[in-house]
């Protein structure tokens, strides 16, 4: 009987999961350009309404 070539499975795993990686990073870098542009309308608001006038009057 043959014996199973372990290194060569594992090579095709690190593939595989490097693949998905790569996919997973592709997709995030496009992503942002679509969502961009809701995240900070709804992230600014509370953070610069919240930290930025707290801050800047006080320094001015």
């Amino acid at each position: 009987m043959a014996k199973p070539n372990y290194a060569y499975a594992k090579r095709q795993r690190e593939l595989a999961k490097k693949q998905k990686k790569e996919e997973k990073l592709k997709r995030k870098a496009e992503q942002p350009e679509e969502t961009g542009s809701e995240a900070p309308a709804d992230g600014q608001p509370g953070e610069a309404g919240g930290e930025a006038p707290d801050e800047a009057p006080p320094r001015e």
